[in-house]
């Protein structure tokens, strides 16, 4: 891997990772474009989605900050129940990870014809929650938590299915407010995305020796997924708060069915 594509690839995983766009389509598409596959491919991504969940916690060190603080009280409190929410969305995940990994990773690289197909639905999801008008509620249901949950599970299966465009789009349908399911969507995925990462090291995912890709690359890689993340991250709180969804649909629409196209040519 060279590493302009080191950085190109930084900033499509930085930008996709919180853009509805889905992070997985993106990477599968550009991996494809520049050849790229096998221990090398693994190793970056371990890199990449690390960088995300540090941009995730450096955007929200403050909320973090008061959630573990009011956790070690030790009480039923509003930081309690809200840890214990984003733990209840984890379980889907979960479940997906320990009995479906074998499935998903067949998935993840059967082609862009699966991409295509997940990001056409993915702007689906994204023009129901723009035009949808369901009555807000003041805050996230443990129900709701689930349900979300079970979003995010359903984009941990299928290449091109936005992650974060399809729990902001279940919350949005649900009646969550746009800044809270903003701001949950982000801080649910930190524990799923940090605890793949470590087990793909521990089973050999991230051999940087061993990958042939250049620490320099890596690192370029690690450092511009961190920026784009950062700024992707506090970018896409705006949108949901002032409702811009639709052009994202439209987005993923066209490139959804551009992939879908050439997969068969």
């Amino acid at each position: 891997m060279e590493v302009w594509e080191a950085i190109v690839l930084g900033l499509v995983q930085g930008l996709t990772e919180f853009l509805p766009v889905s992070s997985s389509g993106h990477l599968q598409i550009f991996n494809t474009l520049f050849g790229l596959q096998g221990e090398e491919n693994l190793t970056f991504a371990v890199a990449v989605h690390a960088a995300t969940v540090c941009s995730t916690i450096v955007v929200f060190h403050k909320e973090l900050a008061r959630l573990i603080a009011g956790f070690f009280r030790l009480q039923w409190n509003e930081e309690t129940r809200y840890i214990s929410k984003i733990f209840l969305s984890m379980i889907p995940v979960g479940i997906v990870g320990f009995f479906l990994k074998d499935y998903v990773e067949s998935l993840f690289a059967s082609g862009l014809l699966v991409v295509g197909c997940s990001l056409v639905l993915t702007a689906v999801l994204l023009s129901f929650a723009y035009y949808a008008r369901p009555r807000q509620r003041t805050e996230i249901t443990f129900v709701d938590a689930l349900v979300i949950g079970i979003a995010q599970a359903c984009a941990a299966i299928l290449p091109g299915l936005s992650r974060s465009g399809s729990t902001i789009a279940t919350g949005l349908l649900l009646g969550d407010r746009k800044e809270e399911i903003a701001k949950f969507s982000f801080l649910m995925v930190l524990l799923p995305i940090l605890g793949e990462a470590c087990l793909d090291a521990l089973k050999g995912g991230f051999h940087p020796a061993e990958s042939g890709i250049s620490i320099v690359a890596l690192s370029a890689g690690f450092i511009t997924a961190f920026i784009a993340g950062f700024l992707a991250c506090r970018w896409m709180i705006n949108i949901v708060k002032r409702g811009k969804l639709i052009y994202f649909a439209i987005y993923c629409l066209l490139v959804g069915l551009g992939a879908i196209v050439s997969s068969f040519v």
